[in-house]
């Protein structure tokens, strides 16, 4: 018996192995290992294609439960997903309810000067401290120091010559006097309350001589029997008056501009505050107009 080819070591017949002949290539002996390793791949592979399939198949069965849990809701109920009441549902075809706007508008605020024209709306307490409240007067960018203050029920005391008669006879209510004072000036002002616009107008017309001057204190003796610069103006039912002089006791000439200038300072000055007491009301008016109901 021939021996083992050489070369094919442990395998017998060699070369006469049936399907072998003399130029077949001599058998080889498989790699299990590798045929081992080739397995445990394919196997690990298919693994994790079916553990990913079924995490997409989870997840889409979760998101169809899911939108089955929000739409789903029998109609009308609350929306499950938020615990809020669903929006309302107009009938179909309905018209987008629009917003309403009140079509009065609010009331004009009032004007100073017509509250002022008459007793009956001009009704704020009345006081010399109301109507001169600062120590010092400012007006046209002069400054004037205040010094004694007067008011009185009657009005004729509060005058000088004919003057005392016209407060009289047009009802003359109450005088309010202050003085101020600025480098050897003296100048008193006076606020006279009537009624009605008219009889201001009418006592501004024949005022003569002029208010009374108001001396005390600090303030000297002043436009007593003297030549002194005067004004006299209306606004509304209030008549106002100034009387400037010099402390001094001198006479008041035509050329004594700074005197003449002080008259006109402090008669602007009690203008103003009629003014402010006017504004003063109107504005309380339109506040309080401001805070009523609509159907009020």
């Amino acid at each position: 018996m021939p021996g083992a080819g050489p070369g094919v070591p442990g395998v017998p017949g060699g070369p006469g192995v049936p399907g072998g002949g003399p130029g077949a290539p001599e058998p080889s002996t498989p790699d299990w290992a590798a045929l081992a390793d080739d397995a445990a791949r394919r196997g690990r592979r298919r693994r994790r294609l079916l553990i990913g399939g079924g995490v997409l198949a989870t997840g889409a069965v979760a998101a169809i439960v899911a939108t089955a849990v929000v739409t789903s809701d029998g109609g009308g109920g609350a929306d499950r997903s938020s615990g809020l009441p669903a929006p309302e549902k107009l009938p179909s075809g309905s018209p987008t309810p629009e917003p309403t706007f009140s079509d009065v508008a609010p009331p004009a605020p009032p004007n100073p000067a017509d509250i002022l024209s008459g007793k009956e709306k001009d009704t704020a307490p009345l006081s010399v401290d109301g109507l001169f409240p600062e120590p010092t007067a400012v007006s046209n960018t002069r400054s004037y120091t205040k010094g004694p203050t007067s008011s009185t029920t009657n009005c004729a005391t509060a005058a000088q010559g004919a003057l005392s008669g016209v407060l009289t006879a047009n009802g003359c209510r109450q005088v309010f006097r202050a003085t101020y004072t600025k480098d050897g000036v003296a100048v008193t002002v006076g606020i006279a309350v009537f009624d009605t616009k008219a009889a201001a107008e009418r006592t501004k017309q024949q005022a003569k001589p002029n208010i009374a001057s108001l001396f005390g204190g600090k303030v000297p003796t002043f436009c007593r029997r003297t030549g002194c610069a005067t004004t006299a103006n209306a606004f509304g039912r209030y008549a106002y008056f100034t009387i400037a002089g010099y402390t001094s006791g001198e006479r008041v000439e035509k050329k004594d501009t700074e005197v003449w200038q002080s008259g006109r300072d402090l008669s602007d000055y009690a203008f103003a505050r009629i003014l402010d007491r006017g504004k003063a009301q109107a504005s309380a008016i339109a506040s309080a107009n401001a805070r009523l109901p609509e159907d009020a």
